[in-house]
């Protein structure tokens, strides 16, 4: 009943095993093995999962692991239109026919691309681990794949890697630029070198695919296509939503606010106004399931008090800036918006816990980081402080900040360093954004 499933598999099979692994920028990502657990690879649709994989399987070969042993396996197939959970089965089966000698003895690495299509998929994957030698990678596109549906089934039998588009090391890597050394004496030309390079991922964005010359004029329906696959397959197929007008209104209102707080109490009045139905729990939920399959993500007011963090709005951050310039038609109107997405973005991929800073005179900071260790960062973001007044109403912001968290460093990040003569006060460090995203989190 099943056989052009098996047939698909075994073809499948065949093309993993006898084609080479592709040449791609190397993301930044550990790729050792996890003694005992699976690695789950998640994060948005194109951001480079696939890439991953494959360059977990190179970094195996290039360990001495025989070729044969390396299996890289995507379910996203409409050949296997029909799969269940008790046919994954057939995968190994097929497998070991052809290497009998392999099972339970040597190792094998199998890499499951998009597993998350098979409803069921992780007992399989438990099982397999009980019973057999192997290394297991997996990759999905819902965050959902690690938390509540494996909460129960996996028990901690894996841990997540999460691929987000390119930050800037890797975009700078990708067009032949090497690390920028940790002196802050670079000459004039490697300066320029590296401004033209930001300049360029600020045009771009991180999406690996969208990053290539020869998609230039197709680069914004390249992106604007991502987010619509984001919407139907990861938000709409997947939770059953059938107001597919308001979801798609819902999306373009956030893509085209990045860097900015989040009323979803508004979005719902405005919605009424355009005669859009819907209620505002059903935002809500919108909301979650855009977070969840990646796209954007959100930020609450540093406070301990709970109310105070449901009262006031949350700032909403974009997966990549290049979606929402994608969705707003005015080149760099809001390039100081897009930077701080850049910083929020970067920090996001350190696994600092974040939020955003109101001060008591009304003032606001973009980010308070605190790493796992409990050091703690104020950080600023400015895309031209090149004015005087501009440049002392950051400042203000910071050292107004720092009274409520007076451990914090203070980090004023800017596009472009200011003229001489605006003086920093005692204990904020500034850096160009450049820079810092090359550097990490340690201003100079």
């Amino acid at each position: 009943m099943k056989d052009h499933i098996h047939e698909a598999i075994r073809q499948k099979l065949g093309d993993a095993l006898e084609l080479p692994f592709p040449k791609l920028t190397p993301r930044e990502s550990s790729t050792a093995p996890l003694e005992g657990k699976s690695r789950a690879i998640i994060g948005m649709r194109r951001a480079g999962k696939t890439t991953f994989l494959y360059q977990c399987l190179a970094a195996r070969l290039a360990e001495g692991i025989p070729r044969h042993r390396l299996v890289y396996f995507n379910f996203e197939d409409e050949r296997l239109g029909g799969m269940e959970a008790v046919d994954l089965g057939m995968v190994l089966d097929e497998y070991y026919r052809s290497y009998p000698e392999l099972r339970r003895t040597e190792r094998v690495t199998w890499c499951f691309d998009e597993i998350q299509v098979i409803p069921g998929w992780e007992k399989f994957i438990r099982r397999v681990m009980d019973t057999e030698n192997v290394e297991i990678l997996l990759s999905g596109s819902s965050a959902k794949m690690l938390s509540r549906e494996v909460a129960t089934t996996m028990r901690g039998r894996s841990l997540e890697t999460v691929i987000t588009p390119f930050s800037f090391r890797e975009f700078a890597k990708a067009r032949g630029l090497g690390p920028v050394g940790t002196s802050s004496l670079i000459s004039a030309r490697e300066h320029s070198s590296w401004l033209a390079c930001f300049d360029q991922y600020l045009e771009i964005g991180g999406f690996p695919e969208a990053s290539n010359e020869s998609l230039r004029n197709q680069r914004v329906n390249l992106l604007q296509g991502y987010v619509d696959t984001v919407l139907f397959r990861d938000v709409a197929e997947r939770h059953a939503i059938t107001n597919l007008v308001a979801l798609r209104a819902f999306v373009r209102q956030l893509l085209r606010q990045p860097a900015s707080p989040l009323s979803v109490s508004k979005v719902y009045a405005d919605f009424r106004s355009h005669g859009i139905s819907i209620t505002k729990e059903t935002l809500l939920a919108m909301l979650a399931h855009l977070e969840d399959a990646f796209l954007v993500f959100t930020l609450p007011i540093a406070s301990r008090s709970e109310r105070r963090q449901q009262v006031n709005p949350r700032k909403l951050y974009i997966a990549d800036h290049s979606l929402a310039a994608a969705y707003n038609p005015l080149k760099n109107s809001d390039r100081g918006h897009y930077l701080e997405n850049i910083v929020a973005c970067e920090l996001q991929r350190q696994s600092v816990s974040l939020a955003y800073v109101k001060t008591t005179h009304g003032h606001e900071v973009d980010f308070l980081a605190t790493q796992t260790d409990g050091v703690t960062q104020l950080i600023q973001v400015a895309a031209d402080i090149e004015n005087e007044s501009t440049f002392h109403r950051e400042i203000r912001s910071l050292v107004g900040a720092s009274e409520d968290f007076p451990e914090a460093q203070k980090v004023l990040l800017t596009e472009h360093i200011p003229p001489r003569g605006f003086n920093l006060p005692e204990g904020v460090q500034m850096m160009p954004i450049w820079r810092w995203l090359l550097d990490g989190s340690n201003p100079a």
